[in-house]
Parts: structure tokens; C-alpha cells; sequence
């Protein structure tokens, strides 16, 4: 249990499914770790996520910790429960995934429903270059990427969806020094170095693992590059999970923070952007940082 809280924060019911136990034995595990200060829980709508907090109980724990990682970690029950870690985070992207794909013809009304017409691009001027290379990261239908197209020397924009990039390159067809490319945010296909700035604007509330996008995006920016985020402030709407695969409700602003300094970012920066009467989604932030 402690080597898949070492990689990755889940719920009971996804310790179940890889642990091939029933709910009543993890509860009671994690109950034990818990007491005993190993993990830690936090509250995210109407579910409960656990993590290791081995680093977090001093150098003694730390290298208990490790030792038993070295002894254990390459064991073939550790191997059979990493792949099923696998299979259990890959479900979390499934509602995301198909919602984007049957979604993608009237994104733009649904987007402009919920948020307003332009609210997040409000925080872009700020990035504008006339030299820059800007990656913009889950660009979706490409609204940003139009926007930067005009001002700056190039943008590379990119999606995991196939639905979404046909709408991005209909729309972005008139700008030549944008280049459309399929993939993974946690694993992008852009080169060390190759962005002088980057965005990800109403993203990472769609992704299980937040920080190892952002440290993909560290990994693209050359040195001194910069990264915007725009997203939702915490908010209690839990029927976008079941609506629109949202897997975050929200980010607060030491969450934020937290996750931007973890991926080697500084001069970290957030605020909220101003509500929109006409949107009826929840009220934004803006966020920046330097690598």
C-alpha cells in the first residue's frame, strides 16, 4: 500500500481495485498508517485521496523508507500492483477522455456558458514577445493559440484529443507560425528547452496527476522560461466530475503554489481574475512563474 501512495494520490475504492482487497482491510490499513503519521488524507469534494508522507517524518523515516523501497519495490507483487495502479489512474481519465470526444463540436458554447466569452485569456498579454516560442498546453478548439499567434514568433499547441486538434487546426488554419501537435501533457511532445513560455488554461482541473504536467512544462521552457495557469478556485460542484470528467474541484492558492515550486518554478505568482456576470461556472485565478 505505502509504494502506490509513494506514487500516486488515490482514493479507497482505487487502493481496492489494485490492492485486491476488500474495503473494510484498506480502510483499517490506512486507519493504522494514518494514526501512525505515514499518510495523509485530504478532502476533495464528496472523496477522500490518501498519500505517503514518508519525507515529511524526518530523516529516520526517510531512510526507513528507502531501505524498504530497495528491499521490496522490485518484487513481483510489487510489479503486478504497479500495473494495476496503471490500469486504475488510466480509468480516472476515462469520463475526461470521452466527454472530450463527444464534446468537441460545441465546446466553444458550452466553455462560453460556464466561464464567459474570454475570461481566461485575460491574464495572456502579460506573456506576448514578439520572439517567443509559446507552448500552449491542452489547447483544446485553440482560442489562446489564435490569440498569441499575432504576437508572437511561434506557438506549439497541444492536446491529447483528436476531436479537439481537428477544431484547433480549422480554426487556427490562417496562422502559419502555429504548430498543432497530438499528446500527452504529462509527457509532451515538445524538446528540452523548446518554449521561451507556456500556458495551460482550464487544464489541470482535467488531470489526475497536475504536478507531473508542470514539470513537464519546466522540462520544455528553457532557462528563465515562464508559465501562465488560469483555472478554477475551489468550488463545490460535484456534478462537473460526472458531467465534463472534471477530477479536481478547484485549486486553492497554496495548493497552487505548492505545485509550482515543486516542479522547479519561482517568482511564483496568483490572483483571482474578475467574475464574469454572464458566466456560470466558478470564479477563476490567474498564475505564473519562472523556471
Amino acid at each position: 500500500m505505502l509504494f502506490l501512495l509513494d506514487r500516486h494520490e488515490l482514493m479507497v475504492s482505487e487502493l481496492c481495485a489494485v490492492l485486491q482487497l476488500p474495503q473494510s482491510t484498506v480502510s483499517r490499513h490506512l486507519k493504522t498508517l494514518l494514526d501512525a503519521g505515514w499518510v495523509s488524507s485530504r478532502k476533495e469534494g464528496t472523496s477522500r485521496y490518501y498519500t505517503l508522507m514518508a519525507e515529511s517524518r524526518g530523516p529516520a523515516a526517510r531512510r526507513l523508507w528507502i531501505l524498504l523501497r530497495e528491499q521490496f519495490g522490485n518484487s513481483a507483487a510489487a510489479d503486478q500492483d504497479a500495473r494495476r495502479l496503471k490500469t486504475v489512474i488510466s480509468g480516472r481519465q476515462a469520463k475526461s477522455r470521452e466527454f472530450f470526444e463527444s464534446a468537441a463540436g460545441q465546446w466553444d458554447k458550452l466553455r462560453e456558458e460556464l466561464f464567459g466569452r474570454a475570461s481566461h485569456l485575460q491574464a495572456l498579454p502579460g506573456l506576448l514577445d514578439p520572439e517567443w516560442t509559446v507552448g500552449d498546453l491542452g489547447c483544446g478548439t485553440g482560442p489562446a493559440a489564435a490569440a498569441l499567434a499575432p504576437f508572437v514568433a511561434r506557438v506549439i499547441a497541444v492536446d491529447r484529443s483528436g476531436e479537439m486538434l481537428q477544431a484547433a487546426r480549422r480554426r487556427l488554419r490562417d496562422c502559419p507560425n502555429v504548430e498543432v501537435r497530438r499528446g500527452e501533457l504529462e509527457s509532451l511532445p515538445i524538446g528540452d528547452a523548446e518554449l521561451d513560455a507556456a500556458t495551460l488554461l482550464l487544464v489541470l482541473h482535467h488531470l489526475s496527476g497536475p504536478g507531473e504536467a508542470l514539470r513537464e512544462a519546466a522540462r520544455a521552457l528553457r532557462p528563465g522560461g515562464r508559465i501562465l495557469l488560469c483555472d478554477m478556485l475551489p468550488h463545490d460542484r460535484e456534478e462537473y466530475r460526472q458531467q465534463m470528467g472534471h477530477i479536481w474541484l478547484g485549486f486553492g492558492e497554496d495548493q497552487i503554489k505548492g505545485l509550482l515550486a515543486d516542479a522547479g518554478f519561482g517568482k511564483i505568482r496568483i490572483a483571482p481574475l474578475a467574475s464574469n456576470t454572464a458566466a456560470k461556472g466558478p470564479a477563476l485565478f490567474v498564475a505564473s512563474g519562472q523556471k
